[in-house]
């Protein structure tokens, strides 16, 4: 993990596990996440992680720069499949914050062919008030 003043990089490889996990929790059971058979028919060729569990991590990074602050909003795009077993860069990039209110952008990005998987921003205020 790099976390340099208002931004945290980490590179982390999701399984297959994972995703199962996330569905188990989630209760999204959806094929195209945890049926690697069904996943081989679709365009995609394989599961493809759960936008939420994305969502998750990224969030999870917020948190170490902007302790117990209290999302108000968020936009997220998912404009291409992440996949088990494959190296991703999670970051998340203070933008703007004027001592009350932070804006966050957040994305992850397969390291190998550079798409940006998921990507957006967020506002936290904080203190969680």
């Amino acid at each position: 993990m790099k976390h340099s003043g208002g931004k945290i990089i980490v590179d982390r490889t999701l399984t297959q596990e994972e995703f199962d996990r996330f569905a188990q929790l989630s209760g999204d059971n959806n094929p195209i996440h945890v049926d690697p058979g069904f996943s081989a028919a679709t365009r995609f060729g394989r599961t493809v992680a759960h936008g939420m569990l994305l969502n998750t991590i990224l969030r999870g990074l917020l948190d170490q720069l902007v302790p117990g602050g209290r999302q108000l909003s968020q936009n997220l795009k998912f404009p291409a499949p992440t996949f088990a077993d494959e190296l991703m860069r999670f970051t998340v990039a203070i933008q703007d914050d004027d001592g009350e209110l932070v804006t966050a952008m957040m994305s992850s990005v397969r390291l190998m062919d550079g798409l940006i998987t998921c990507n957006g921003l967020t506002t936290i205020r904080r203190g969680g008030s």
